[in-house]
Formats: structure tokens, sequence, C-alpha cells
């Protein structure tokens, strides 16, 4: 099968993910090319070692796709990066990493208009109780009504409040202030128990970062 050039590579990419993603090729050792966006600059410069901790080392380590957060230990600044190894004969050849911002320097508004059924609704953001990843677009549970907004979850992400909202889970945001209770799951996981009732997962990919977040 003929081998994938970089340019085909970076195109698939940035055609998937939303402008301010910045996207990084390496080999098994360093990195070949970098792609900053406006929103998230990790400052990376082709011929730089692939850093441990990083969401390319760990994809490596893995040897599979990885979601994962880190934290600003690794370059600075913290980030959400979805690191793909491409294999060649069954090992790693090159791995490509899209690198999303945490939070994206965004006027923040006070609500959001969603869509239920064929009407939408106002609904100020301190009654959301946690966002849903959901056919692509983002649901929103409040305390009154649910609904849908046009965006999807990261690029709503952005919007909110970081003091307030925290992303647990790749299809789940929660309202802090929501959490009724946080109970163990397996495997070193959360299980969140919302005032309303929901039950939230904490994925092993965010565990970390969600005690670190809430100081326990």
């Amino acid at each position: 099968m003929e081998r994938i050039s970089t340019d085909q590579l970076l195109e698939i990419f940035t055609e998937i993910f939303p402008k301010d993603t910045s996207v990084a090729i390496s080999d098994t050792r360093v990195y070949q090319d970098y792609f900053p966006s406006p929103s998230i600059n990790l400052h990376i410069k082709p011929g730089d070692q692939i850093k441990r901790g990083s969401a390319t080392y760990k994809a490596l380590s893995l040897k599979r796709k990885i979601f994962s957060y880190v934290d600003p230990s690794v370059f600075g600044v913290s980030y959400f990066g979805l690191s793909v190894p491409i294999l060649e004969k069954g090992k790693p050849d090159r791995v490509v990493t899209a690198i999303f911002p945490t939070r994206a320097n965004y006027s923040l508004p006070n609500f959001f208009t969603i869509k239920n059924g064929d009407r939408w609704y106002p609904v100020p953001v301190q009654s959301i109780l946690y966002l849903e990843a959901e056919n692509r677009k983002a649901k929103v549970v409040t305390k009154n009504i649910d609904g849908y907004h046009k965006l999807n979850l990261s690029e709503i992400e952005y919007l909110l409040p970081a003091e307030q909202f925290i992303r647990c889970h790749r299809s789940f945001i929660v309202n802090v202030n929501a959490i009724a209770e946080i109970q163990p799951d397996f495997h070193s996981t959360f299980l969140l128990v919302m005032k309303n009732g929901d039950r939230i997962p904490v994925s092993q990919s965010y565990a970390s970062y969600f005690r670190k977040q809430l100081m326990f």
C-alpha cells in the first residue's frame, strides 16, 4: 500500500477538526512538522524530541489512538491531544496529533439558546447542569429544560467559564456546582451523581485531571 504523505495527513486532519486546532506530525523519535493555530501553540519545532508525557508520547507507548489531557508541565500550557499512530507492518511509523486548547480566549456568554422540538429557548449558563455530546451536537441539560445547541461539545467548551465547568469525559462536561456526590467506579475512575439524579461517568483519560481540578 502506498505510504500516505505528510501533506495528505495534514489535509485529512484540517478537514475534520475546527480551525483552532494545531497539528503535530512526528516519527517515533522527533517531530517532523508542526502547524500551530491562533488558539493554541506549543511552539514545537521540526527536529524537537517527543516529550515524555505528551499526547504523542502516550500514543507511541500504547501503540493506539488516544485522547488525553496534558498538563502544563510538559509544554508550559495545558491542552487536549488526539493522537493517532500510523502503523507500518504493525509498528508505529508516524503519529499525527490534533491539539485542542482547554479554553479559547472568547468573551463568555451569559446564556445559550437551545432547541427543543421546533422551538428555541434562551437558558442562563448558571442553570446548566451538564452537557453531553450527541449526534455531533451538544445536548444541554438544565434545571428546567433540555435541548440542543448548534455547536458541538468541543466548540461550546471554550465558551463556558473554566472555574465552573469541567470536562470529565470525551462526551460530557459538568457544572461542578451541580454535582451532588462523587462515587468511586471501576478502573480507578469515578461516577458523578448530579443534583437532578443523573449519573455521569468520569473516564480514565480525565480522572487525574478531574481530581486535580477538584482538589481531592
